[in-house]
């Protein structure tokens, strides 16, 4: 949060609030106030109707492809990684289109494209539709989300972007909990219909959570490359200019900007911290430690919460590039701490596992966080403003590697040498903090 974000010395209220309902009234009456903001109101309104409907998919995809399409778990996994692969590719594509046309229309069409694609899923039937389906729907998410990326650098001030991110990832974390809820009827009912009817409503959610994009102004596009074309008093074009021009727009590319690429790879490195979460852990509960399957969903019930309750106040100040430096180094203790933690859980008591497994959650999660945080300020920062919208892509594209290589490198790790391998993956994320941290110096001090 920063510091136009309104804290608790501007609310009033009659009578102050006391006991455990003062924390969520605060809360909300923060979100409602940024909700002044008519691009914050758009996305936020785009963003809860859409995340509700990728919810539904997150609850019942697997499970829809195992038992009701009849897919092996072999196939279910190539599908999911073919749909990754493509979203890399959609990283790029989305922030490299939406510097060159509209990115708010860009973005809409995208979204509700990529909602209708999710729909159709309800029509697979066998390995090629459901490969096909999901490949163009991940496609089409990655653009989108990278056509929004550019558009929250450019409708905010640089001091207000990371707190953007922010409040749009506590109520993307939100919606998806309510729409898990909606795919738990198809979970309760187990019929194929139930499942069709799920998905295609949560597709058409996703498809309609584009519409208030339409609602941004042109604030949020990329400004016109025209301005560029130096006319002469007759009103020809001068080539020498226009030849300029162009060589500074290839010049500005963030393939040409080493320490942006650093950023990058160093941050797809600590992000795949989401892998440890969503294969890492499950696997080591299941095959290493005495704790009950059930303790999976608690563990995601307490991320969801954290997230939803720290995001936003975590964020403050790290458009800073110090700040952000120094908080990426904490999330990357934190992280060294939650992976010893994970490993100490192996061969202990049921019910001292759980404890165990709960409080590297919590460390887990406050890495997450202040990461996050820390990576959305360097990302905005360090980028050229001219090609935010390609610097956000390629930002996006290397996330979406990183997630890629997750269930690989964790495999390789924790889940193939246990103790051990969790103190490899904890001098991996230890390293990527110190090079983020280091960058993130020596860009304060350049500036």
């Amino acid at each position: 949060m920063t510091s136009h974000d309104p804290g608790p010395d501007s609310e009033t209220t009659t009578v102050p609030e006391v006991g455990p309902a003062a924390k969520p009234s605060r809360f909300f009456a923060r979100l409602a106030a940024d909700l002044d903001d008519p691009v914050l109101r758009a996305l936020v309104t785009a963003t809860a109707v859409s995340r509700i409907g990728r919810g539904v998919f997150f609850a019942v995809t697997v499970l829809f492809f195992t038992q009701i399409i009849g897919l092996s778990a072999a196939q279910a996994a190539v599908v999911l990684a073919v749909s990754s692969g493509c979203g890399v590719l959609g990283s790029l594509l989305g922030g490299w289109t939406a510097d060159r046309w509209s990115a708010r229309r860009l973005a809409f069409a995208f979204e509700a494209l990529g909602g209708l694609l999710l729909a159709a899923y309800a029509f697979a039937g066998d390995f090629v539709s459901a490969l096909i389906l999901a490949s163009a729907s991940g496609f089409l998410d990655s653009t989108g989300h990278s056509a929004r990326s550019a558009i929250i650098a450019r409708g905010f001030a640089p001091e207000r972007r990371v707190h953007a991110r922010a409040v749009l990832r506590t109520v993307t974390n939100l919606s998806i909990a309510a729409g898990s809820g909606l795919g738990a009827i198809a979970l309760a009912l187990g019929t194929p219909e139930a499942y069709r009817i799920v998905i295609a409503s949560g597709g058409l959610l996703c498809a309609l959570g584009s519409l208030p994009l339409l609602r941004l102004t042109s604030a949020v596009d990329a400004p016109n490359r025209a301005v560029h074309d130096v006319r002469t008093e007759t009103g020809s074009i001068d080539m020498d200019a226009a030849a300029a021009a162009r060589r500074d727009w290839t010049r500005r590319s963030p393939w040409r900007d080493p320490r942006y690429l650093l950023l990058t790879v160093l941050s797809a490195v600590f992000g795949m911290q989401f892998g440890v979460a969503e294969f890492g852990i499950p696997l080591w509960i299941t095959g290493y430690t005495d704790a009950p399957e059930v303790v999976v969903s608690v563990l995601l019930i307490v991320n969801t919460a954290l997230v939803v309750l720290f995001q936003v106040r975590a964020s403050r100040g790290t458009h800073d590039v110090r700040v952000a430096g120094r908080v990426t180094m904490v999330a990357g203790w934190l992280m060294v701490a939650a992976c010893m933690i994970y490993a100490l859980a192996a061969g202990l008591p049921a019910w001292v596992a759980i404890v165990v497994l709960v409080v590297a959650m919590v460390a887990h999660t406050f890495a997450e966080i202040l990461s996050q945080a820390g990576a959305w300020g360097l990302s905005f920062e360090l980028a050229d403003p001219v090609r935010a919208g390609a610097y956000q892509g390629v930002f996006g594209m290397g996330f979406s590697l990183g997630a890629l290589a997750s269930p690989i490198i964790v495999n390789a790790t924790a889940i193939t040498y246990g103790p051990v391998g969790w103190a490899m993956l904890a001098a991996i994320f230890l390293a990527a903090a110190v090079g983020i941290w280091i960058i993130a110096r020596r860009a304060a001090a350049s500036a």
